[in-house]
């Protein structure tokens, strides 16, 4: 291909690798399929993509923990009561990812529905009927509980560009979630 060639839309989904969005690639398989052909099957793809998100957090996890070890903390919050205060966001952070993994699976976390794949039903049980989107917001609260826990002002920072990103990504997803269950619900009252 030559310099400066476009590739063919079939193939550029994110405006290519260093521009990689998620929502942006399930969306493109939602419409395509090509993921789903090229490994056998829609629950193959959805775990092949489901690894490389969770390997991609894994690295942003540990860039993150790197710049609150690295930068300078706010020694006069540096004890033991904002500690514990962090650990407890830690925590409600973590029950609200793990929790939300136990009710949607590993397809349902994954974007299995813009694989084709549908639950049922919308999952209304905890922590769904608690808030929505509870594993962004979880994701959210562990980021910020790290950044107490380590009296970080550059993690508060990053917490927020974490959080909006999710805000982002919410505005995006919700929608068209929406959309792919009430094509499930018109095609079942089709039948």
């Amino acid at each position: 291909m030559l310099a400066g060639a476009a590739l063919p839309s079939h193939l550029d989904c994110c405006g290519g690798l260093s521009n990689l969005d998620y929502s942006k690639v399930a969306r493109w398989e939602h419409k395509t399929r090509v993921l789903s052909r090229a490994c056998g099957s829609p629950s193959t793809a959805c775990y092949c993509l489901g690894a490389v998100i969770l390997l991609l957090n894994f690295i942003r996890s540990h860039c993150f923990m790197e710049a609150l070890r690295s930068q300078p903390k706010l020694e006069g919050l540096d004890c033991l009561s904002v500690y514990y205060a962090g650990l407890a966001v830690l925590g409600i952070g973590f029950l609200f990812v793990i929790s939300s993994f136990l009710a949607l699976g590993f397809i349902g976390t994954f974007l299995g529905d813009y694989f084709g794949i549908l639950k049922e039903e919308k999952v209304t049980s905890f922590p769904f009927n608690v808030m929505d989107n509870p594993m962004y917001w979880g994701s959210t609260a562990c980021y910020l509980g790290w950044s107490i826990m380590h009296v970080s002002p550059a993690g508060i920072l990053l917490t927020a560009v974490v959080a909006v990103s999710y805000m982002i990504a919410i505005l995006y997803e919700g929608p068209f979630t929406e959309e792919i269950y009430q094509q499930k619900q018109k095609a079942t009252k089709n039948k």
